[in-house]
């Protein structure tokens, strides 16, 4: 069968060899962007359309196409829709590292239409779980907690919040009975972002909080509190709302599970009542605060009735616990930019090159420091004058996001690697595409050069690091034994080592003359975003989800020193040549200057709006390139 995608026909499900809607008479697209074929509609709202489709580059693999079909199309809101909408799947993406939120396959426009493609998840929702095996027990509820609160705090910890879990957004995967959170709520947050009206509501009614209704605010609470009231909708089979009574401005679920003659601990009703406290900052204000309760007092099946209790003055039936420090709202949105520090370096951005139309992801320097590349979402690379900032070549190819660049020792090719799953080779003096290396079944995420300019190594979202020879191309070795996607990789300056880091936590270090792995370093508690070995290959420097950077003595393996100011993601990491400075860049958009022998901070740049993806320092050590999800490529001055 195929689907129609017209999102007002009525009936669009057609045979294979339609060519127009037998309904609606709409032209029935055969693919989306020549792969996706849409064979049944699953769901559908004021926003657009989900289909179950399949992905024909994939040997047929089922695959979930989510159509955003904005009615602005022709005017200056349908730019804005676009632009959201590519930032909005951008965080899709990053969440879709998580085994338990479904992975982002693709997004994209197509016929005035946005589209997201997702991993298909075969299980049933909660809501058809609770139907078929009636009401859940404390112990079911508990499961529930302990699988989805990790989820939440990885969520949150990206600066997202979900804004619309209830029991039809939680499924369970049928193949290992985990839980997995679905529905994000992109398409309807981008027509309100696209509408513009205050107040917007996003969520769903009963289980989303005042905040979401009145002021269209969200904060983690917010996601905590649908939790809690999915949670009574699965002890009771009774929808939240009719658990409150409006009149006193308390929960009474606890009455009614009394009468239904249903005992849960007094531990499990006082963290859910906290969960579901109407002001904000008398809920928890983390998932990781709601586990540490959930599992701080052993349980058994046997618990004893509890009490409702006494309302207090101000209408809840708990005892009084002292309130939480409120935490500022945490949305989707590029963090504001900040005044410039004035440390004692200075730090002067000398230039700002602008002309990328999306989020820089990566930036190389010529071993001259006369040119800079780099690459971008819009998926192009750019080759720039360093000393001008006159754009030399947009290189044009890829198909879909650049995510990573290199520049070879001696200057004369750039390596660029792909979400199309491709590695490109371009001549830097000309711009001419030399030859396009494929072999990754999934996107490219980091690309090196060996210093004798022979080898190119690649790492991806497929889980292998791939070796090739620069001169032809030729596929040399797959490494194998990588346990999570390669986000990060970097080359001894001997050539010998490779160091790998990505999803599994961990450094890896392989020989690139065996393809053997040599050691596997443990010590970030998230995934590697970053790697980097010093100039004289004596130090490792790692950086990651977690926040932190880790110094390593890489001959050893020791730690020698962990490195904590930035607030969110360190996401690019690099050692100045006279190994005096460690440079990293961050999404809290700031780029920071640390003693390496001390651990101190020396300095903070601001001068970037949005995320810090990445850096580069010239072979002098003087000049240092960021690039940034504000679209700029911004040179500094470093100090020497």
């Amino acid at each position: 069968m195929i689907c129609c995608l017209n999102p007002r026909c009525r009936k669009p499900q057609n045979p294979d060899d339609a060519e127009v809607c037998r309904n609606c008479g709409a032209p029935l697209q055969a693919l989306l962007r020549g792969r996706y074929r849409a064979i049944q509609l699953i769901g559908q709202g004021g926003f657009g359309r989900t289909y179950l489709a399949v992905d024909e580059d994939r040997l047929n693999a089922r695959c979930v196409i989510k159509q955003f079909s904005p009615q602005v199309q022709g005017t200056k809101s349908l730019d804005k829709a676009i632009r959201l909408f590519n930032q909005e799947a951008v965080r899709l993406h990053e969440l879709g590292e998580h085994p338990q939120i479904p992975t982002l396959l693709a997004y994209f426009e197509q016929d005035k239409y946005l589209y997201l493609v997702q991993q298909f998840v075969e299980g049933q929702n909660l809501s058809q779980q609770l139907r078929k095996q009636g009401a859940f027990t404390e112990a079911q509820i508990r499961e529930v907690l302990n699988d989805l609160l990790p989820v939440l705090k990885f969520v949150h910890e990206h600066q997202v919040i979900h804004r619309d879990i209830t029991p039809v957004n939680i499924l369970r995967r049928q193949a290992d009975n985990h839980l997995v959170l679905i529905d994000f709520g992109v398409a309807k947050q981008l027509t309100a972002a696209v509408a513009a009206e205050p107040g917007t509501r996003i969520g769903t009614e009963g289980y989303s909080p005042l905040e979401q209704f009145r002021g269209g605010r969200a904060y983690p609470a917010s996601d905590l509190y649908s939790l809690g009231a999915t949670c009574l909708n699965l002890l009771t089979q009774t929808k939240p709302d009719s658990l409150y009574d409006p009149l006193n401005g308390q929960w009474v679920w606890r009455d009614y599970l009394l009468r239904m003659g249903v005992n849960v601990s007094n531990n499990l009703a006082r963290i859910l009542d906290k969960m579901l406290r109407d002001l904000v900052n008398e809920r928890y204000q983390s998932a990781e605060e709601v586990l540490r309760d959930l599992n701080n007092v052993p349980f058994t099946p046997t618990a004893t009735p509890i009490s409702p209790g006494v309302p207090s003055a101000n209408g809840s039936s708990q005892p009084h616990t002292p309130r939480p420090a409120s935490s500022p709202p945490l949305t989707s949105s590029p963090l504001p930019s900040r005044p410039r520090s004035g440390g004692q370096l200075g730090g002067n951005c000398l230039r700002v090159l602008t002309g990328h139309s999306s989020w820089v992801m990566s930036v190389a320097l010529g071993p001259m420091a006369q040119t800079v590349a780099s690459s971008s979402l819009d998926d192009t690379v750019k080759v720039w004058n360093l000393h001008t900032g006159e754009v030399l070549f947009t290189l044009t190819g890829h198909t879909k996001d650049v995510n990573a660049i290199a520049i070879s020792p001696h200057g004369k090719t750039l390596v660029s690697g792909s979400d199309d799953y491709s590695i490109k080779m371009w001549n830097l003096q000309t711009g001419a595409l030399m030859r396009t290396l494929t072999g990754h079944s999934r996107d490219v995420n980091a690309v090196a050069v060996t210093p004798d300019g022979q080898l190119l190594v690649s790492g991806g979202e497929d889980r292998t690091i791939k070796l090739w020879q620069m001169g032809t191309g030729t596929l040399l070795r797959t490494l194998f034994g990588v346990a999570g996607m390669i986000k990060a990789i970097a080359i001894s300056p001997d050539g010998h080592l490779l160091a790998s880091g990505g999803l599994d936590h961990k450094i890896k270090l392989w020989s690139l003359h065996t393809g053997e792995q040599i050691a596997a370093w443990t010590g970030h508690v998230n995934s590697i975003s970053a790697i980097a070995i010093s100039p004289n290959g004596h130090l490792l420097v790692s950086g990651g989800k977690d926040k932190l950077i880790k110094l390593w003595n890489l001959p050893t393996g020791g730690l020698i020193r962990t490195f904590s100011d930035h607030s969110r993601d360190v996401n690019a990491v690099a050692i100045t040549p006279n190994g005096k400075l460690l440079v990293s860049g961050s999404s809290d958009t700031t780029i920071k200057l640390w003693n390496l022998d001390t651990g101190k901070v020396i300095d903070t740049w601001t001068d970037h709006s949005d995320t810090v993806n990445a850096i580069a320092i010239s072979k002098d050590g003087k000049t240092l390139v960021s690039g940034s999800s504000d679209n700029t490529v911004r040179i500094w001055k470093l100090p020497v």
